[in-house]
């Protein structure tokens, strides 16, 4: 027999002994006719019995471009074919058998109260409320903000967010939060991302950023003042004005005028709400337009506020009884990183690391507050952002000497939360006392917690070693806030079985009864003893006492009485301790807009010619 060389020519092949095929045959042959009840015609014998004349099996097989050992290719085949039936069961068995959605584990309690104290911002909204909103108890509320006032630079100052349980915009607190809650995106966008709530914290974000553009003249490059607060509360002297202190009213029922406060020398308040506008910024970074104005507005404000040098809350002003700005120097830091990161100017950032400023700061000296971050003082969550600057960039010369203090002393603060250092006291059920010992303590360690844990992710996406003053740190106070303390209490309203159910708060207290309530005369709601009828879910009080005591009583505000500066913090820590272990920070999003440090080397030289 002869086969294919695939070279060309025949290719002999040696052929078996073909008579032991003939006897093989030729019994196979009788015990087939004994089989069979008559002969069988030449096609059914070539059908059932193959052909009678083949004498011969071929032992090799041409596949057309190689001739192989038959053996081989029916055990090749054979194999594959019982590798797919292998692969077609496993399918089969995946498919069919019911599933215990294992790859579904239950949310963590972090993200459950995520989801929670995300609705606290929908339950403050002011202005015309969106069908979504998600609150059956709100409508749309003092829709006549800042109009009428002829030649001002506002139009309208509709929208924003009530700042507590009264109904007064404060600027200064609401831009911190808008500032946090951005922070948190950057950060952990895959986080809200994986809890469904990715677009409704960017929504809570721009319903913020787009009130804070009415404030100002956000188109102009230059301007000489800002809003810096809609409505009033003070009631010093006895005073029986009608505003949003005095009176006990839903927001949809005011009726009373809402004075809107100017400032024309408030470096802090405008450096904050720069910040906020800048961060956001980088939150919309795929909305071109939007973000780009949101920049403009930032810059404008920046330079405001360092041309004309003040304190928002200086000279008597309303502001320094409910919300005392100590200093705007933290104010240039935080405002100058933000906006060197939303525009990649390296001008800011010369600003923000400039000795000065941060001495002026008071970030080389540990004051009793040294190392807490809140509304009014930023330095160390301004230290911490810079020091995310050293670690994944590593810019070098000139910012290096700074920025290497900031990360130093961003270690020491975060050593100096731990329970086995004595900057701070921690009650006997186990809560850092980051206000030592002062009322409203939880908007504190919210704060700590959100720094604590975007630090520790910091250490690890950059692959540097972790700290080397002990463990972690916040998880326990964050586990106190949700129940975990000697009152077994949740003071996160609607999460757990046991919440505060008498919360300061006008819209909460009073029912939705189609009957208006004026301003006395909602006193009897804010008087009675009797728990809200409406519940304010994910809203975070002011926390309990330095012996873990809580007093559930609408009128006592430091136990009851939440704040959107509050909650900012707690939704910033509750998402960076959420979900997936294993999911960490974004490291590149918040360096979008900045240039690379070190200028790109020339093209090689062309090669030689003679």
């Amino acid at each position: 027999m002869y086969g294919r060389d695939p070279w060309g020519g025949p290719l002999e092949i040696n052929a078996a002994d073909s008579a032991t095929d003939d006897d093989r045959s030729r019994n196979l042959n009788d015990l087939d006719r004994a089989a069979l009840s008559r002969p069988l015609d030449e096609t059914q014998q070539s059908w059932l019995l193959g052909p009678a004349e083949q004498k011969k099996k071929k032992k090799y097989v041409d596949l057309g471009c190689i001739i192989v050992s038959r053996k081989i290719f029916v055990w090749t085949v054979g194999s594959i074919v019982a590798a797919g039936l292998l692969v077609g069961l496993i399918t089969l068995i995946v498919k069919t058998v019911p599933r215990h959605h294992h790859s579904h584990a239950p949310a963590d309690n972090y993200t459950l109260a995520l989801h929670k104290a995300l609705m606290f911002f929908n339950a403050q909204r002011s202005g015309k409320l969106p069908k979504h909103n998600n609150v059956s108890w709100r409508g749309s509320s003092c829709l006549g903000d800042g109009k009428g006032k002829q030649g001002s630079f506002y139009k309208d100052l509709v929208g924003g967010y009530y700042d507590a349980g009264d109904a007064i915009k404060f600027h200064f607190p609401a831009s911190f939060s808008m500032t946090m809650l951005s922070w948190s995106v950057i950060e952990y966008s895959a986080k809200y991302e994986a809890a469904g709530e990715l677009n409704h914290v960017k929504e809570i974000i721009k319903w913020g950023a787009d009130y804070f553009l009415k404030t100002f003249n956000s188109s102009a490059d230059t301007i000489d003042r800002i809003v810096a607060q809609v409505g009033s509360g003070d009631t010093s002297g006895g005073s029986t004005t009608q505003n949003d202190h005095y009176c006990w009213m839903r927001p949809e029922d005011i009726d009373y005028v809402r004075p809107v406060t100017e400032c024309s020398s408030c470096s802090d308040l405008a450096a904050e709400m720069a910040a906020a506008l800048a961060s956001a910024s980088i939150v919309f970074k795929d909305n071109k337009a939007y973000s780009q104005k949101l920049v403009h507005g930032a810059k404008t404000l920046f330079k405001f506020a360092r041309d004309q040098r003040g304190r928002y809350s200086a000279s008597g002003s309303e502001a320094a009884i409910f919300y005392n700005s100590t200093s705007y120097w933290d104010e240039f830091i935080w405002g100058g990183a933000w906006l060197y990161y939303a525009t990649g100017n390296n001008s800011y950032l010369q600003l923000a690391t400039m000795p000065g400023l941060a001495k002026h700061a008071g970030a080389f000296w540990g004051g009793p507050d040294y190392g807490v971050l809140s509304w009014d003082n930023k330095l160390a969550g301004a230290q911490l952002l810079l020091s995310r600057l050293r670690l994944f960039l590593s810019p070098g010369y000139p910012y290096e000497e700074i920025l290497s203090t900031f990360h130093n002393q961003t270690s020491i603060i975060m050593c100096s939360y731990l329970p086995i250092f004595t900057k701070f006291n921690r009650t006997k059920g186990g809560l850092i006392e980051l206000n030592h010992g002062r009322p409203q303590p939880l908007q504190y360690v919210v704060n700590a917690a959100f720094l604590a844990t975007l630090f520790s992710d910091y250490l690890e996406a950059a692959d540097t070693p972790g700290w080397y003053c002990g463990p972690n740190f916040y998880s326990t106070d964050i586990d106190y806030i949700l129940g975990k303390n000697p009152r077994k209490m949740s003071y996160i309203v609607g999460f757990g079985n046991h919440y505060p159910k008498h919360l300061h708060h006008r819209g909460a207290s009073i029912p939705k009864n189609k009957i208006r309530y004026n301003c006395k005369g909602g006193w009897k709601w804010r008087d009675t003893s009797k728990p809200n009828p409406n519940t304010l879910v994910g809203a975070m009080v002011a926390g309990p006492d330095r012996h873990d005591g809580f007093h559930d009583v609408r009128t006592n505000y430091n136990y009851t009485e939440p704040t959107i500066a509050g909650n900012a913090g707690l939704v910033a820590a509750l998402v960076a301790l959420s979900g997936d272990k294993t999911t960490g920070i974004d490291k590149n999003t918040i360096f979008s807009a900045v240039p690379p440090m070190f200028p790109t080397p020339p093209p090689p030289p062309a090669p030689w010619k003679p």
